[in-house]
Order: structure tokens, then sequence, then C-alpha cells
């Protein structure tokens, strides 16, 4: 797994997401067999981003997801959108090797 795989809360559940490589359009990726799963191309926009290694947990998330807003607002950004957590590596990955991401979208403008 080279490409994030995004969680985003949602009511009820989760929306999971795969980011594929620029090598597929949306012509060449395979047809989803589930219906429940949806093929669409979303538009790039500016992230603003915090990594760290470790498995997932509720305090973790808090912890970093308020540093990533502390930022945010110290560099004048709008936040735009809801949090997203990405992970990269496969479950049997060890704990100390896991790359995990908080992304939210954020305005070019400044405040």
């Amino acid at each position: 797994m080279t490409s994030p795989v995004g969680q985003q809360r949602v009511e009820g559940g989760w929306v999971i997401s795969f980011t594929m490589p620029a090598s597929y359009t949306m012509e060449t990726l395979p047809t989803p067999e589930d219906p429940r799963v949806k093929l669409r191309q979303i538009p790039a926009c500016r992230m603003a981003a915090v990594r760290y290694s470790g498995v997932w947990s509720e305090k973790r998330y808090v912890q970093y997801k308020k540093e990533l807003e502390s930022w945010i607002e110290e560099k004048g950004f709008r936040i735009l959108g809801e949090p997203v957590w990405a992970r990269y590596n496969p479950p049997f990955t060890p704990w100390f090797l896991r790359r995990n991401e908080i992304l939210i979208q954020v305005s070019r403008e400044t405040k």
C-alpha cells in the first residue's frame, strides 16, 4: 500500500477512500463489483497535513488533529473541510513503522 487509505467519520459510520496512482484514469480503473463502491474524481485541493507513526487511538488522533489545527490557525489559513485520517501501511506492518496522517483541506487565502 503506497497510496493513502483515508477514513472520515460520517453519521452512522465511516467513509473509506483509496487514492489511486496517477497512471490510472476513470476509464482504466476496474469496475467495482459492490454497488456501494463509488468511483469519483476529486479535484486538486490544498491540504494541511500532520504525519505520525504508530497504531490508531482516539487519544493520539485528537492530539495530532489539535496540533494540526493550531498550525493552520498560526499560519492564518482557513479550514474548509472535515479532517481525514490517512493510513499508508497494511495491518501487519509493525506499529513503529506505520505511517499515518491527518489531512485538513485549507484555503489558499489567509484570513
